[in-house]
């Protein structure tokens, strides 16, 4: 989440000090990602360095104005026109979190995928509320409108987490009833499919 750039686009509309930015951006994204003022200021500072924004006076309370330069409008343009880069994705806690189980002595993968699966479902379903919410009023400004994007972009990733649980457990389920029918080296005991037995699992080639 670029709050380099969605500061930028806000200064397009005319000068704003830092408080103003911040309520800006949280409207327009309906706190889906809150920020401090400090935040603010620290973005609005470096921008100033990179000739991005320039200070621009005050207003009648006595607020600093940041202002944006043609410097920041050509960044923003090019933000704008530049797909975000999926090539290197960002960590995703559960995605490392069960990379991180698979094997782990102790850990019951299927409950700790269930687990998230609840909360998943959870999410998605206090979103769908919110956007049934937005949705009884015909969106009557852009920052309604806005929200109303980013709302029902959380539900589509909600839906498509629960559906990649969905996959995670089928597939562990598959290995681990693969494995318990493979008698352990050097023994003749076999591993049950309530666990995902420690290690790697073998695979019939």
């Amino acid at each position: 989440m670029s709050i380099r750039h969605g500061l930028l686009a806000l200064l397009e509309r005319g000068p704003r000090y830092g408080a103003q930015l911040r309520t800006e951006f949280e409207s327009r994204t309906g706190s889906t990602w809150p920020l401090n003022v400090g935040q603010v200021y620290t973005t609005l500072s470096r921008l100033e360095r990179d000739g991005m924004v320039a200070q621009d006076g005050a207003d009648d309370a006595g607020h600093d104005l940041y202002t944006i330069t043609d410097d920041g409008r050509a960044e923003l343009r090019s933000w704008f026109e530049s797909p975000v880069d999926r090539s290197s994705p960002p960590r995703d806690e559960l995605a490392i979190k069960l990379a991180m189980a698979v094997g782990a002595p102790g850990v019951d993968i299927r409950h700790v995928i269930q687990s998230q699966r609840h909360h998943t479902l959870k999410a998605m379903q206090d979103y769908t509320r919110l956007k049934a919410q937005a949705l009884a009023d015909v969106p009557a400004n852009r920052d309604e409108v806005a929200w109303l994007l980013v709302v029902e972009q959380l539900i589509f990733q909600a839906e498509a987490e629960a559906r990649w649980l969905d996959h995670c457990e089928a597939r562990l389920v598959r290995l681990a009833e693969a494995a318990a029918t493979e008698p352990a080296a050097g023994t003749a005991t076999t591993r049950g499919p309530a666990r995902f037995p420690a290690g790697r699992p073998r695979t019939r080639r």
